[in-house]
């Protein structure tokens, strides 16, 4: 993952991504502002542009909440190409892949434009303000959050009275399973790789059996914390079973998890925003450690058009 020092991209990050103990420890997002009425930056409906890739999970995130909440002709999206580069996340010059807001053929180009002194890793999502000609933010978690209030006056991904059982989910969802998974994939020792996989599978028997009485995870409806987790499990049997050795168990194997990541799957927009073929070439793309031939498995063959037996909404 490249990294920009003053202005300037630097191919290898000089950072440690692994402490001592050879634990994975993910690197703080950097440019956080936050849309709100007054604001500098505030809820416009054809002013933000996101800047996303199909098979980052973080950058899913996003993508979810445009899709749910019917964003689509009010933000726009460029698409970075599904394998990163010594350049990091790039576009093509035209097509499916091109960056339509910009014209930038790499994402650090979109970050100088933000500053041309900037520092700090170049990664997805990005929201971009046409009006200032700078980035929103960087940040995943603040930006679906941000979608879900300033875009949407019923807050129905985030209700007031519900915030409290979303944020308790979150807390636990996010180090044990969102990263989680990049903590067992990434880990340098073998008791780190032990310690957090785990981790990550007591966290799934604990929403797998809650999900035996619940709908959703808070409640009878879709929130915010149901899409922070959805792009876990929308990568789990195609990728991290098998290229970050998640394997205790396949996301299939949970009979209540996999009925509600079906249900999920099958709300108006979501299918759109999931990509299995993209998620294995970049998560089986050349690998000194995790897969150094590059080589992509054909398999395996996931049906989540399965019909589910819950089925989920959006709170009217």
């Amino acid at each position: 993952m490249g990294v920009m020092v003053e202005g300037v991209y630097q191919v290898d990050d000089p950072a440690p991504q692994t402490d001592a103990a050879g634990r994975y420890e993910r690197a703080a997002s950097t440019i956080r502002n936050w849309i709100t009425p007054k604001g500098s930056y505030r809820p416009e409906p054809g002013r933000y542009h996101l800047y996303a890739a199909w098979n980052c999970p973080w950058a899913h995130r996003a993508l979810l909440a445009r899709a749910a909440l019917g964003l689509q002709d009010a933000i726009t999206v460029t698409y970075a190409l599904p394998r990163r580069t010594p350049q990091g996340w790039v576009f093509d010059a035209s097509g499916d892949f091109a960056d339509t807001e910009l014209g930038a053929l790499s994402l650090h180009e979109v970050y100088a434009r933000h500053s041309p002194a900037y520092t700090g890793r170049i990664t997805v999502p990005v929201l971009w303000d046409r009006e200032t000609r700078s980035i929103v933010s960087n940040e995943s978690a603040d930006i679906l959050r941000m979608l879900g209030q300033a875009f949407d006056p019923a807050q129905r991904l985030c209700p007031p009275d519900k915030l409290e059982d979303i944020e308790r989910w979150n807390a636990l969802i996010y180090p044990t399973v969102n990263n989680g998974v990049y903590r067992a994939g990434f880990a340098r020792t073998q008791e780190a790789y032990d310690e957090a996989v785990t981790t990550l599978f007591a966290t799934l028997d604990k929403i797998d059996a809650h999900l035996a009485t619940s709908p959703a995870l808070v409640g009878d409806h879709v929130t915010e914390a149901d899409l922070r987790l959805f792009p876990t499990l929308a990568r789990f049997d195609v990728a991290y079973h098998y290229a970050f050795k998640c394997n205790i168990r396949k996301l299939s194997d949970y009979p209540h998890l996999w009925d509600y990541a079906r249900a999920l799957y099958a709300l108006p927009g979501v299918a759109t925003t999931v990509r299995p073929e993209i998620y294995k070439q970049g998560y089986f793309s050349p690998s000194e450690l995790r897969n150094p031939l590059g080589i992509v498995p054909a398999g395996p063959i996931v049906d989540w058009n399965a019909p589910a037996q819950r089925s989920l909404s959006l709170a009217p």
